[in-house]
């Protein structure tokens, strides 16, 4: 039995051992890539704090990108791992080559209008002395859409057949190759800014060549694309599009209300207030690292038992992540308390950028506070994500990551005339309370389906 065969047995055994193997995988490999996001921080710091402004601004393009990479990613995922748990592998395969036709279609949408209206994006946003900057790095790094959206939904494609291993090699060699990288563009060749758009656009070339040698050279995963003879067929679209739609929009509207809040921290500061947020929320997002990772294995383990109709091991299998998240993210929490100074450090050592340091500390003591919480919230939108219902878990994530944030920074921030601190302290509490209100409705949610089996099996008997 090959590597795919045995990921599919994987997938459908035993969620518990089903999420260990697969999240540790994910964790590590999403622990490097973000690791790789902090040292690309670190060397941009280095070209002052306008540098760090410019990348800031950049950040809500870019995640309006690897959201809808992403998004059509889970929504492949979704679909897959439910026609595994059926039996369907055809249905499976004709997925994954409907989701890689829908990469090539959009990427092509997305990069013109990202790169030729780059500078005025960044005169409307409020850039002011950073657009010089932001225009440079964003037009380089969305020249490659076509490159990040594959390398992106192709390893959504291994997660959902259960095969976290080779999407963990492939997201370390990225990472490790950007690492790397970063430095030589930036200061060895004096390429500056834009250097570091360049290593990033390499390193997911690098990532997406092995991707096509595997799906399509080598072919040997379970789940195989072949575009000879290709149609579009409206049925499986609707399928990928019912949860990947809306997980598009979820991730697109988080880059959104990091946006808004940009707005609102110039509405009390100024964009040192932005390279603040921006730099501090690397070290949050580093934070939650296992919490995506893990969400990343929920989804595929409750799609698999979903449509092999085992409704008692979605609620099993999202209680049991959830506690893995908690768990592992008051450990963490606890360390960002403490490195709160340390870590602050490495971003304001040189440069005009040591002025952020004060600063950069009281974000992270407050923004870890609410981490921990937020598996609550993320773990029940994977777990709706799973099911097929993908406007649950958008509306989830509006209501955690959207309207409260919106409302609470913008209240503590600017009403109450609380500041900056106001604005972190508006994040820590709409993720704590909008987290809460999700989690019990998908405990009510998995509880309702393990109701309507107990019924159907009740009528069976009799």
């Amino acid at each position: 039995m090959d590597e795919g065969n045995e990921s599919v047995r994987l997938l459908m055994g035993d969620y518990r051992k089903a999420m260990w193997k697969m999240s540790v995988p994910m964790i590590i490999a999403m622990a490097v890539q973000m690791a790789y996001n902090l040292f690309d921080a670190i060397w941009v710091s280095g070209l002052g704090a306008d540098a760090l402004a410019a990348v800031a601004f950049v950040f809500p393009l870019f995640f309006v990108v690897m959201g809808l990479a992403n998004g059509i990613g889970v929504g492949a995922t979704a679909a897959i791992s439910r026609r595994i748990g059926s039996g369907d592998k055809r249905g499976a395969d004709s997925v994954a080559t409907h989701t890689m036709a829908l990469v090539a279609v959009i990427s092509i949408c997305l990069t013109v209008p990202f790169v030729i209206l780059a500078d005025d994006i960044f005169t409307w946003m409020g850039a002011g002395d950073a657009i010089p900057l932001a225009t440079s790095y964003a037009q380089v790094l969305f020249s490659g859409t076509i490159i990040i959206f594959f390398a992106s939904v192709a390893m959504a494609i291994l997660r959902g057949e259960g095969d976290a291993k080779r999407s963990m090699y492939i997201m370390v060699i990225g990472s490790v190759l950007n690492i790397v990288l970063d430095p030589i563009f930036i200061y060895g060749l004096d390429m500056g800014i834009a250097g570091a758009a360049w290593a990033t656009l390499l390193a997911f070339g690098v990532s997406a060549s092995v991707m096509i040698y595997w799906l399509m050279i080598k072919r040997d995963t379970y789940v195989t694309i072949s575009i000879k003879g290709f149609r579009w067929d409206r049925a499986i679209l609707r399928d990928i599009f019912k949860v990947g739609l809306p997980a598009s929009v979820m991730q697109i509207s988080m880059a959104l209300t990091q946006f808004v809040v940009n707005l609102i921290i110039l509405m009390v500061g100024s964009t040192d207030g932005v390279a603040v947020y921006g730099t501090g929320w690397r070290i949050i997002s580093f934070q939650m690292v296992p919490l995506f990772g893990i969400a990343a294995a929920l989804t595929p383990v409750v799609g698999a038992a979903y449509g092999s109709k085992k409704f008692s091991k979605i609620g099993g299998a999202h209680l049991y992540g959830t506690k893995m998240g908690l768990a592992l993210e008051l450990i963490l929490t606890a360390l960002v308390l403490i490195a709160a100074p340390w870590l602050a450090l490495i971003f304001t050592s040189t440069g005009d950028s040591q002025r952020l340091y004060g600063d950069i500390v009281t974000f992270l003591r407050i923004a870890t506070l609410f981490v921990p919480f937020v598996s609550l919230g993320m773990l029940s939108s994977a777990m709706f994500q799973g099911v097929g219902k993908g406007n649950s878990a958008l509306l989830a994530t509006l209501i955690r990551s959207v309207f409260l944030t919106i409302l609470l920074t913008y209240l503590l921030g600017v009403v109450m005339g609380m500041g900056l601190e106001g604005i972190w302290w508006g994040v820590a509490l709409a993720n704590f309370m909008g987290s809460l209100i999700v989690f019990i409705w998908a405990r009510l949610y998995t509880r309702r389906l393990n109701e309507e089996m107990g019924k159907r099996c009740h009528l069976t008997r009799e």
